[in-house]
């Protein structure tokens, strides 16, 4: 049912107010916005993600998901579930794991001290892989079932608290990556040029690396995997705008939160309310084999 501009106005100010609210009030404010805005956060979180980890790599094809950074959140979140933590543990579990996970890919991706394209992409799918099957495992084990809808991407269970823990964390790293603007658009110049003009590449690369790590953790301990938004959104985000991170972060939060609130409002009217983590995969999987491609590394 869609919701006209006024009326959620109308339940916005009664709910500040204090007045009584009635049925579709409290759907709106309960469940309609707090969803909306998690989809801009999380949206804001993997676009920006997405930008840095393909600076700091100079690689195209790096993003949380490919790497296997928003498994090893997964994993971690999923550890909390079960464990029973409440939402601040289970973010903090998230985070831990994944910076686990994304200096593993990492480490094994280097060969001979060189990190390519090529070995950098085998070592996440390969980590993914093993991550998605440990995860999977552990859900039969502990007949966790109903996490399973939550590990394909979600955003049925957001509220208020979700907002309070997820925003602050997300902001302060889009924040600190856009402070780094500078660096990264030197980075891709190549680590020498870089070098030569005072940017400490590794410190920079380290530090960016956390961050990003920390922004996707926050978002999946909230909605689960949702997949390729920080492939594509920096993409089409330079096609308008360039290279600049300068400006290419601010518009690929813009469009990454247009974009996930957009696949979210389809998922749940016209798709039958699946899981919009499914689209974004639908969506991804040619996007990533276009760039494949494009880059002539497996056709």
């Amino acid at each position: 049912m869609p919701i006209h501009p006024r009326t959620a106005l109308s339940a916005v100010l009664d709910a500040v107010s204090g007045n009584e609210l009635d049925l579709n009030e409290k759907i709106i404010i309960n469940i309609r916005i707090p969803r909306v805005l998690m989809c801009a956060i999380v949206g804001s979180a993997l676009s920006t993600a997405g930008v840095v980890m393909q600076a700091i790599f100079r690689n195209p094809m790096a993003e949380p998901y490919v790497l296997g950074i928003s498994s090893g959140a997964g994993l971690g979140a999923i550890i909390g579930f079960i464990f029973s933590f409440n939402m601040y543990a289970v973010s903090a579990s998230a985070f831990l794991t994944s910076l686990l996970v994304v200096f593993l890919v990492y480490s094994l991706a280097r060969i001979r001290g060189v990190v390519t394209t090529e070995s950098l992409l085998l070592a996440g799918i390969a980590v993914n892989f093993f991550l998605y099957a440990l995860e999977w495992l552990m859900l039969i084990k502990t007949r966790a079932y109903l996490i399973t809808t939550w590990l394909i991407g979600c955003f049925g269970g957001v509220d208020w608290l979700s907002i309070k823990i997820s925003f602050l964390p997300v902001l302060l790293g889009v924040l600190l990556s856009l402070s780094f603007s500078k660096e990264l658009n030197a980075i891709l110049l190549g680590e020498e040029s870089a070098h030569y003009i005072g940017v400490e590449v590794k410190r920079v690369r380290n530090f960016l690396l956390i961050i990003s790590t920390l922004i996707t953790a926050v978002s999946v301990s909230f909605v689960g995997l949702i997949g390729f938004v920080g492939l594509m959104i920096p993409h089409i985000s330079r096609i308008l705008v360039g290279d600049d991170h300068r400006i290419l972060i601010p518009v690929s939060m813009m469009i990454g939160s247009i974009f996930l609130i957009w696949m979210d409002t389809l998922s749940r009217t016209v798709l039958g309310n699946i899981p919009v983590g499914i689209i974004t995969m639908l969506c991804g999987g040619p996007f990533f084999l276009y760039l494949l491609r494009r880059r002539s590394v497996l056709l």
